[in-house]
C-alpha cells in the first residue's frame, strides 16, 4: 500500500486530509515541518502534502529539505495564501503540484493519486534496471 505524509498545522484539515486518503494509503500526519523531518528519518513515502504557512518551518523549506534527500519524491503544497504564492516558481523548486484552499477534495484526490503514480512508475523502473543488473541504478 502506498504511504503518504500529511503536514498541516490545522488539526481539521490534517484530520479531513487523513480521513480521505486513510481508505487507500498509509497515512502519517505530522503538525509542524519538523515532526515531519523525524517521519522522514524512518520513512519513505510515495507522496507528501504538506501546508505552506506553519509555524516554524514552512512547508517550502520542507519541500527543499525533501528535495536534498530524495528528489524524486513528490511533494504536494497546499496554500490558504493563493495570491502570496507562484505557483509556477513552487513548481520550479520542486513541487509536484500546487492547491489552493479551500480545495475541492476530488481536486486534492486527483492530485495525489498522480503524485503516488509518479512514485510507484519510477520504483517499478528502479527495481526494472536492479533485476536487469544486479545493482541498485
Amino acid at each position: 500500500m502506498p504511504t503518504i505524509l500529511i503536514v498541516d498545522d490545522d488539526a481539521v484539515i490534517r484530520g479531513m486530509l487523513y480521513e480521505v486518503f486513510s481508505e487507500k494509503y498509509e497515512c502519517h500526519t505530522a503538525s509542524t515541518a519538523e515532526e515531519a523531518f523525524q517521519y522522514l528519518e524512518v520513512e519513505s513515502y510515495d507522496a507528501i502534502l504538506t501546508d505552506i504557512a506553519m509555524p516554524g518551518l514552512t512547508g517550502i523549506e520542507l519541500l527543499k529539505r525533501v528535495q536534498l534527500r530524495d528528489s524524486e519524491t513528490p511533494v504536494i503544497l497546499i496554500s490558504g495564501k493563493g495570491n502570496e504564492q507562484d505557483p509556477q516558481q513552487l513548481v520550479d523548486l520542486g513541487a509536484f503540484a500546487y492547491v489552493s484552499k479551500p480545495f475541492k477534495l476530488i481536486e486534492i484526490e486527483a492530485v495525489v493519486a498522480q503524485a503516488v503514480a509518479k512514485s510507484e512508475s519510477q520504483e517499478t523502473h528502479l527495481a526494472a534496471k536492479t533485476t536487469r543488473t544486479g545493482r541498485p541504478a
